[in-house]
């Protein structure tokens, strides 16, 4: 297939998503890269704090690998990734933290655009990075069988799953949070340049409580004002006060949200493809997102 016929394959794709779901999705074109499994990963040494022992798993009973895994596969094929602390413990529950990728990039390439693998390991998160599939409702849900699966071989507690992307991976993972048959899987969502209004989020069902943390540039001529648009209805549906307050690092923050969630726009000035450069605080905002009890949410 040469780069014209990819081109032509992807944006089908996601016409095939806008009529099926109702989401105007643009595919970015990048190059497909290889797995590049030989590429040295820089792990962290967790941290193992009071609460993560409250959850246990039965070692014997998990083959995943310590360290750096390639290859894993959900049922229809989507590739991914999985990186775990150096000192992973299979007895103990991690959370787990699950990065979506853009339209044409893989695995591999996302986690050297993220580069979360390092804070978000030393901070005791188990990482799996996936491949970009063709975007539609049904490859979305077979995205959110990832963290199932992996709980099948690595000791992953699934009351504990962060969800975050890059453009259709961050449109997937916000999806994810309030698509009816998958929106009881993340705890927090943090997605980046995602495709999707206001408009198309309006006439939806708004999910239980959620802590969001929407990132979108002012310069992203692609999906121009989306991130906005979508902060204030998640805001809407999180029952947050109206008038956002300014953070320090750059980011609004809505307050007085249900159930003590939390509600964040963070706005940059990249252009649409470039990840926006807050490892650190997408990692912060997760560790810091509130529980929400989610019974009854299936």
């Amino acid at each position: 297939m040469n780069i014209n016929q990819l081109k032509s394959f992807l944006l089908e794709g996601n016409k095939w998503w806008k009529v099926l779901f109702g989401l105007p999705v643009v595919a970015v074109i990048f190059m497909l890269g290889l797995d590049h499994s030989g590429d040295s990963v820089e792990l962290g040494q967790a941290s193992y704090h009071p609460q993560m022992h409250q959850d246990r798993c039965q070692p014997d009973q998990l083959k995943g690998d310590s360290g750096a895994s390639y290859g894993e596969s959900t049922e229809n094929g989507i590739k991914y990734n999985v990186r775990t602390p150096l000192n992973y413990d299979p007895s103990i529950a991690h959370p787990l933290l699950l990065v979506f990728s853009p339209a044409g990039s893989n695995r591999a390439k996302t986690e050297k655009t993220t580069g979360l693998t390092l804070p978000a390991t030393r901070a005791g998160f188990i990482v799996a990075y996936a491949d970009h599939p063709e975007l539609s409702p049904s490859t979305t849900v077979e995205l959110g069988t990832i963290p199932h699966l992996m709980a099948k071989k690595w000791c992953i507690d699934e009351k504990q799953v962060y969800i975050t992307g890059h453009s259709d991976g961050g449109t997937s993972a916000m999806a994810l949070a309030f698509m009816t048959g998958t929106r009881h899987i993340p705890h927090a969502i943090a997605p980046s340049a995602a495709g999707i209004t206001y408009e198309d989020l309006r006439d939806r069902k708004c999910p239980e409580p959620l802590s969001v943390m929407i990132m979108h540039s002012s310069k992203d001529r692609l999906f121009p004002g989306f991130g906005q648009q979508s902060a204030g209805w998640w805001a809407s549906c999180n029952k947050c006060d109206p008038i956002p307050d300014k953070q320090g690092d750059g980011c609004i923050s809505y307050s007085g949200c249900a159930n003590g969630v939390k509600t964040l726009y963070c706005e940059g000035d990249q252009p649409h493809s470039q990840w926006p450069q807050l490892d650190t605080q997408v990692i912060d905002f997760f560790i810091t997102s509130e529980s929400v009890d989610r019974v009854g949410k299936l």
